[in-house]
């Protein structure tokens, strides 16, 4: 039987180890995206003789893994009731939640960042930029336990406006949902 103390400093641990994988993902320099290329450098609308390679295939690439992981592992379980207290598996959940949060928000904005390689993506996806910053939120409501019904679905309306920008210009986006690795979880 372990003691409290043990279980809290065991988890204390993993989120620490968890951190290290998530961190690095979100820093402001140039890193490679899930697809393992590099991450696009944003181009201007207007400036066409520098498009981003692939910008329509690294966009789809991103939005559907971040689409997936919010999809898995923050939409389910807050459906399921997971969130709640006293619910089973609740700490489990956060910490997933968390880590596919910090994931979801980095492949976001790689794939708007992707997106401005693309003229016609590019127009279509700029006004979602706020939207996605704004994300940044629900982690520390979901920490106070202050997150409602009305945040969570700010998350999934989020996605679901880039999904419809980027079907409007011909990249359909997908549910990817990402191994549990790829978000941090093991």
């Amino acid at each position: 039987m372990t003691s409290p103390k043990l279980r809290q400093q065991a988890l204390a641990g993993t989120l620490l180890g968890a951190m290290m994988f998530v961190l690095p993902a979100c820093s402001s320099t140039p890193s490679h995206n899930a697809a393992g290329g590099s991450a696009a450098q944003p181009v201007a609308a207007t400036s066409s003789p520098n498009p981003v390679k692939l910008a329509k295939t690294k966009f789809i690439a991103n939005a559907s893994l971040a689409a997936g992981a919010t999809y898995q592992w923050i939409y389910k379980p807050f459906k399921a009731g997971t969130f709640k207290k006293g619910a089973k598996g609740r700490t489990a959940a956060f910490i997933k939640a968390g880590l596919a949060g910090t994931f979801a928000y980095n492949r976001l904005k790689a794939a708007i960042n992707d997106a401005k390689g693309d003229p016609l993506l590019s127009k279509a996806v700029a006004p979602l930029t706020g939207s996605v910053d704004g994300l940044k939120a629900l982690a520390a409501k979901m920490k106070s336990g202050k997150a409602s019904d009305a945040d969570f679905n700010q998350f999934n309306n989020t996605l679901n406006s880039v999904k419809s920008a980027g079907a409007g210009q011909g990249a359909t986006v997908t549910n990817n949902v990402p191994s549990p690795s790829q978000i941090g979880a093991r």
